[in-house]
């Protein structure tokens, strides 16, 4: 569902935008509504989860479990329901809720209550819930997720000024570190030409990886190709085996320096970044499993209520922060239902590798033991201007 998504939300042909999104903040959520559907709802939520209708709660609730369990990442669910709506014990008995509130029918409060509960759950980087509410809603089902990380190996903080490239001549702020090659770049044989895979090491598990493709390819394809990457789809050379030259791979240069040590380095230049933004999953309808649960000619939810129930929202709102320091992301999905000085001079020759993320590239925050991606994104346009002034040491999240 992430690649999927992803693809189609970075968009293409020349119409690529920055936009971060988490199908791990979706999923559970339809999971949880897949079950107590029927008819066409029933069969399309299930094929687009990939799971059979009558173990979709089941697998949305360890999904859920998970990834609270999970070093960085935090997950909740809760619900809204009005009073008046008699729920079915057993729907309401599986739901893993943090929080199970009421809706007075009052837009104005109820919308002040779940914006609360979105920032409190999103540790404030999301102040309020997607707008979802309206006066004859008749419950609200929403997650929120928080995924964050300390980088092992900080970035310093510099000015990036691209000399090629759709970004050339736009200073921005930006992020430099020198460390060693390991196996954190990779590149990547794809039928769409080479992908640049950069692994920026979290310090409890949760990676984020930088992706650059060839200039003309479009970002939803980028996002789709690197994802399938992580998963081994295609044949991969590591930072330490590719040949010595310039655009040796999108973004890559290769050569041998001055160094004070023998072993190999890798350099990484890339803009600082921060980027929102908001999906009505209802404009990707069959995507999500959602085509028929929203005709509010019939009710789709007989296990939920004897009301009958249709979607008449589903939206999420996301943003993901990467810094000199660290990385940070979040989001609330909703669905509801209506009707130092001058330097000595090396003494060694080393190789050097250096990679360069100064033009549009996508990302993905993956956790490492399990390969799930928390959260995907595209980085259409560099920050809007660049720091004052540049420290010595890291100033922590820009913004």
């Amino acid at each position: 569902m992430t690649a999927r998504w992803a693809r189609a939300a970075a968009g293409g042909g020349g119409a690529e935008r920055s936009t971060v999104l988490t199908a791990a903040g979706v999923w559970p959520l339809l999971a949880l509504l897949a079950g107590p559907a029927h008819g066409p709802a029933r069969a399309e939520l299930s094929a687009a989860l990939g799971v059979p209708a009558e173990s979709a709660a089941a697998a949305g609730r360890e999904l859920l479990a998970a990834l609270d369990a999970a070093p960085g990442v935090r997950a909740a669910v809760g619900l809204w329901a009005r009073r008046t709506l008699e729920l079915r014990p057993e729907w309401r008995a599986g739901l893993p809720l943090d929080t199970h509130g009421e809706l007075t029918g009052d837009v104005e409060a109820d919308l002040a209550e779940l914006n609360a509960w979105a920032a409190r759950r999103t540790d404030g980087m999301i102040e309020k819930m997607p707008p979802v509410l309206a006066p004859d809603t008749r419950f609200v089902l929403a997650s929120a997720l928080v995924a964050r990380t300390t980088w092992t190996w900080p970035f310093g903080e510099t000015l990036l000024d691209p000399r090629t490239g759709p970004w050339r001549g736009r200073r921005s702020a930006g992020l430099l570190r020198l460390g060693p090659l390991d196996d954190l770049l990779a590149v990547h044989s794809t039928p769409y030409g080479p992908l640049t895979r950069l692994r920026v090491e979290g310090d409890n598990g949760l990676d984020v990886h930088l992706l650059l493709g060839p200039e003309d390819r479009p970002a939803g394809e980028v996002l789709e190709t690197g994802i399938a990457a992580l998963d081994g789809a295609y044949a991969t050379t590591y930072g330490e085996a590719l040949p010595e030259g310039d655009a040796v791979a999108p973004g890559v240069t290769v050569g041998t320096v001055p160094s004070w040590s023998t072993g190999p380095t890798l350099v990484v230049r890339a803009v600082s970044f921060t980027v929102d933004a908001d999906h009505d999953l209802r404009d990707r309808a069959a995507l999500f499993g959602l085509a028929s649960a929203l005709d509010t000619a019939h009710g789709h939810f007989p296990g939920i209520s004897a009301y009958p129930l249709a979607v008449s929202a589903a939206r999420q709102s996301a943003t993901a922060t990467f810094g000199p320091l660290g990385f940070r992301a979040a989001a609330v999905t909703a669905v509801a239902a209506a009707p130092g000085g001058a330097p000595r001079t090396p003494q060694h020759r080393a190789r050097q590798v250096e990679a360069r993320f100064d033009r549009p590239f996508g990302f993905l925050a993956v956790q490492r033991g399990t390969g799930l991606v928390v959260a995907a994104g595209w980085v259409a346009e560099p920050p809007v201007s660049p720091p004052a002034a540049v420290p010595a040491g890291g100033r922590g999240f820009p913004g």
